[in-house]
């Protein structure tokens, strides 16, 4: 089966250097036109740049996807660049963890707004220009594993993550009649493997393992709800990249999964399958069979 994107144009937002930028690459590698829209437009240039430098083609733009003069801007500078919209990739989100102990409303409020909004508009006016033009679309949102359980600390990350599933769903149903598809990806704490990330990483010696933040000022009735330790929670013993997540979101997007809509998948070694009391033994597994890497570039040390 050789799935290809050739034709088709894709649009994604918050194109970051981790999953954003990984999923872009995808559907550039398997044939796509790509619009990579982020808050900060050399943030989308950076993804451009990495698509291009792996033979695809790119597009960047700037826009605050919670405002809908930029959403309707986004759809039209890449209608006017490539002339259609086939593939809607909405994954720009706001992690802000905290709790509910500690969280604002302005600030809860901004990281829903974010998020759903810019769903909303991007799915509206990106299914506007699919029907005006008769193309039978693809939308993916992209979630996470918190929108499924219950994850401390994350209240607002969970309350829109969560919220987009049913969005999905219900947006599936009406855009169905058009042929239109709508589903979502859900990832769960994916390794990073662009190699410009892991470079600038290691020039200031930050580590895939962040630091535990540490609360300070809290009050004398303030207790920790936790830790976390996700990667000995997979059963096949090695976390997803955004590659293996850009593979998949390439075959959703492409025509063989025509009738595919209204539904959730994700790429994380069986974690969120697994019984909540199972521990894996991680350190024994073999490992899935090796990655199909799409970015090969090596970035020369200084």
């Amino acid at each position: 089966m050789d799935i290809t994107l050739e034709g088709k144009v894709a649009l994604i937002t918050g194109t970051g250097p981790n999953i954003g930028s990984g999923i872009a690459l995808a559907l550039a590698k398997y044939g796509a036109k790509v619009a990579c829209n982020d808050l900060n437009l050399e943030v989308a240039k950076a993804a451009v740049c990495r698509i291009e430098r792996n033979g695809g083609i790119g597009l960047a733009l700037a826009g605050d996807v919670s405002v809908e003069g930029d959403a309707i801007s986004n759809i039209n500078d890449t209608l006017n660049a490539f002339g259609r919209i086939d593939i809607i990739i909405n994954n720009a989100a706001s992690l802000h963890a905290k709790s509910i102990l500690e969280d604002s409303l302005e600030d809860f409020n901004r990281a829903i707004t974010i998020a759903v909004n810019g769903a909303f508009l991007y799915t509206k006016y990106g299914a506007l220009a699919m029907i005006e033009q008769g193309v039978r679309g693809s939308i993916v949102n992209i979630l996470s594993c918190i929108a499924w359980q219950g994850a401390a600390g994350f209240v607002a990350y969970a309350t829109h993550k969560g919220g987009l599933a049913n969005f999905t769903r219900a947006a599936a149903m009406d855009l169905a009649p058009y042929g239109i598809r709508v589903n979502s990806f859900s990832p769960a704490a994916p390794r990073p493997d662009n190699p410009e990330l892991l470079a600038e990483w290691k020039k200031t010696g930050r580590t895939e393992r962040r630091s535990v933040a540490v609360r300070r000022g809290m009050p004398d009735w303030w207790r920790s709800p936790g830790t976390y330790d996700v990667r000995a929670q997979i059963p096949m013993g090695e976390p997803a990249t955004p590659t293996d997540i850009g593979h998949l979101i390439a075959w959703l997007s492409s025509d063989y999964a025509r009738l595919i809509t209204g539904c959730d998948f994700t790429a994380d070694g069986g974690a969120r399958a697994k019984h909540w009391s199972f521990m894996p033994n991680a350190a024994e597994a073999i490992g899935p069979a090796a990655l199909i890497e799409l970015d090969i570039t090596e970035i020369a040390e200084d």
